[in-house]
């Protein structure tokens, strides 16, 4: 059985391989991979994932990609003052995914700059791509929801470029 990518524990479907990563490891290994099972409440009456929800499954690996790297959100927001919003996003459903798929969702960085990030995003079952999706992150500050600078230290940990 292969292992979830941070948790360790076996994943439940061979066809969608995750890998354990550290936070030293995270940025070296690109794209990031994060397990999603689906389960009945994900489905809508047609018993597809309902399309609204791949967007929550986007926003779980993103989250965990962070935390991979060494920074959770809530710690960020706390001790740096900023929080990760979307700015806007462009996504493409190109296969239903269905009740009880073991998915793979993936974070890949694009691009970054000052104060924005771009990710490029999958949603994969058995090998084959279900979602794709481009967002981009501006970090605001929290308070004024105004963007600022990306933390210097997340910087020096993912680089500058893809």
């Amino acid at each position: 059985m292969m292992n979830d990518d941070l948790t360790g524990r076996p994943s439940a479907q061979a066809g969608c391989p995750g890998r354990r990563l550290t936070p030293h490891s995270a940025r070296l290994a690109q794209p990031f991979s994060w397990p999603v099972r689906v389960y009945y409440e994900d489905t809508d009456s047609g018993g597809v994932v309902y399309y609204a929800n791949y967007l929550k499954f986007l926003e779980r690996a993103r989250t965990e990609w962070l935390r991979a790297l060494g920074f959770g959100q809530g710690e960020l927001a706390a001790r740096d003052g900023v929080v990760f919003v979307v700015r806007s996003l462009s996504i493409e459903y190109l296969r239903p995914s269905s009740f009880d798929d073991s998915l793979r969702v993936t974070v890949e960085l694009v691009k970054v700059g000052a104060s924005l990030m771009v990710v490029a995003q999958r949603v994969i079952c058995d090998e084959e791509v279900r979602v794709s999706a481009e967002v981009k992150l501006a970090c605001v500050d929290r308070a004024a929801f105004r963007p600022v600078r990306i933390p210097k230290a997340i910087i020096t940990r993912i680089g500058t470029t893809a």
